[in-house]
Formats: C-alpha cells, structure tokens, sequence
C-alpha cells in the first residue's frame, strides 16, 4: 500500500465487551481510500475506495498486529482527546 495512515481509538465497551477502531486513510494510486476495523475481531466494518484484496490485506495486519494495536488503544486517554479538540 502506498500513502496510508492508521488510527486507533481508545478502548470502547458495548455490552460488556471491549473492543476498539482501527481506520487506515489515505490514497492508493492517487484513489482516495478509507477504512474502519474493530479490534479484537479484526475485521473491516466499512469502507470506500479499497479494491477486495486490499481489504483482505487490511484485516491480516490486524490480526498479525492486534496485540500491538490494543496496547495503542489502551495508551488513549478519552478525557485528553476531548481537551486536544
């Protein structure tokens, strides 16, 4: 992938259970591309612009990276994110 950028979210909790939002912006062959995941299923909830072996390749990196990335969203701190804005 070319010009990507991915975000994690702080930890959310629906029903008891944890999970988190992962999304990769950015341009692929000057398409605009998006996509949101939710971590720990790993798997891609929405997107525009990526072809589907693109999102195929979108949902292996959560899995090879979900440790990782809850560790990222655990570091989130939601009242510092609603001050930052």
């Amino acid at each position: 992938m070319e010009d990507i950028t991915l975000q994690v979210s702080g930890i959310c909790r629906k029903d008891g259970k944890k999970f988190a939002y992962v999304t990769f912006k950015g341009t692929i062959d000057k398409r605009a591309v998006y996509a949101e995941g939710i971590i720990p299923d790993c798997k891609i909830t929405k997107h525009i612009g990526f072809e589907a072996d693109e999102l195929t390749q979108l949902e292996i990196y959560l899995k090879m990276n979900v440790d990782e990335l809850k560790i990222q969203a655990a570091k989130i701190s939601p009242i510092k994110a609603i001050m930052d804005n």
